[in-house]
């Protein structure tokens, strides 16, 4: 294992103490919409896991956050809230925020805050099926994991407003740094390796990628020379830098349009992908496409010392209070949890019982054309425990 990877996996399991039986303490915060409905069942199946997958004794704290919680006390990610995360618990489950469209005076979206404050400058999600729907229509497995920068970028939210004798303008500013990309460059190439590596454990005919591990490179320079071009130059310079990613690593570069293209055409033909803020989470989104429904996709905000589990859908208020929002990528996230916090045979029993319950097709809630509730979801996955 590549000693960048080694670094941040140890730090990250800040509690592996627990892992002899103690205590891993989980934050929640299920802040707006939804986030109410699915982090409770994702704590659900925490709670179920039998005690010879899961030694550490579970225990909770319930934490604010949220556009909603920010019109009442006039702060999306109260102090409280980060005092705790840093001195209280090993993780975290962020449910969903309901950020405005438009300007709100004093208002900053939880999840970036807290991705700054938490130094979680990683967000991981996989994206895994065995018959995913194409552009094309054909069906295809995959098991790609895009790796989106997590600090940097448009969202660094410095943006103005100004007006001349033409009217209106607005001008956004774009951080993009050579210690970002960096270090974001060698987590992709670090887990490119890692990946391969539990692929090595499984039957070839398991496996859904084959050949040498890869990383995609995504990007815009032939039109963002500077930005851009600085983020191409610094995470392939990570690669030519290190004589075993060369060695054991494939790498390729796509522009963040043909990117897009390819992966609703033949997102088969990708591993790992490494992007840019802005590009990951509009490339993350899409993929979501591919399995059917952002309510199966899952994700970590992974940082050198913390670890926040993160279900990519937003807070659907739509369906809010209806119980009818699918948990799984909430339960998802919570397996990613334990798997970053050294707890990997209950991470792997949560993935399979999850992978049970959706291959039977008895117990689907409406995004996925069926009629089950939110709870009806995750009881289905808790007896598959």
């Amino acid at each position: 294992m590549h000693s960048a990877l080694r670094t941040a996996q140890t730090a990250a399991r800040r509690s592996m103490a627990t892992a002899s039986g103690k205590t891993l303490t989980v934050g929640l915060i299920p802040a707006d919409g939804i986030g109410r409905e699915v982090i409770p069942a994702a704590r659900q199946v925490l709670e179920a896991l039998p005690s010879d997958v899961m030694p550490a004794r579970l225990r909770f704290e319930n934490l604010n956050a949220g556009f909603e919680y920010f019109q009442k006390h006039g702060v999306a990610l109260p102090e409280e809230t980060l005092a705790a995360l840093k001195s209280d618990c090993d993780g975290a489950l962020f449910g969903a925020v309901s950020s405005p469209s438009h300007k709100v005076a004093g208002y900053s979206s939880p999840i970036v805050g807290l991705r700054k404050q938490m130094d979680l400058y990683a967000n991981v999600r996989p994206v895994i099926s065995s018959e995913a729907s194409t552009a094309s229509g054909k069906k295809r497995a995959i098991d790609m994991l895009i790796i989106r920068e997590n600090t940097e970028c448009l969202y660094i939210k410095d943006e103005k407003q100004y007006e001349d004798a033409s009217g209106k303008y607005a001008i956004a500013k774009r951080r993009i740094s050579e210690h970002a990309s960096r270090r974001i460059g060698e987590m992709a190439f670090s887990m490119a390796l890692q990946r391969d590596g539990m692929r090595q454990l499984a039957a070839a005919a398991e496996r859904t990628w084959s050949g040498r591990p890869k990383v995609t490179i995504v990007h815009k320079s032939n039109v963002l020379s500077v930005t851009d071009g600085l983020w191409r130059e610094t995470v392939r310079g990570v690669y030519e830098g290190n004589e075993t990613y060369r060695s054991r690593v494939d790498v390729e570069e796509q522009l963040v349009d043909s990117m897009v293209y390819r992966m609703f055409r033949e997102p088969e033909a990708f591993d790992v992908v490494v992007a840019p803020n802005m590009y990951g989470d509009i490339i993350s989104d899409g993929a979501a496409a591919l399995v059917g429904s952002l309510g199966l996709v899952p994700s970590a905000n992974v940082g050198d010392s913390f670890v926040v589990g993160e279900p990519v859908h937003g807070s659907a208020p739509d369906i809010a209070g209806k119980n009818i929002a699918n948990p799984v990528a909430a339960i998802r996230s919570a397996a990613m949890l334990l798997e970053r916090t050294g707890y990997d045979a209950a991470a792997l029993a949560i993935y399979r019982a999850v992978d049970r319950v959706l291959a039977d097709g008895t117990i689907r809630t409406p995004d996925l054309g069926g009629s089950s509730t939110t709870t009806e979801v995750a009881d289905a996955v808790c007896k598959q425990l």
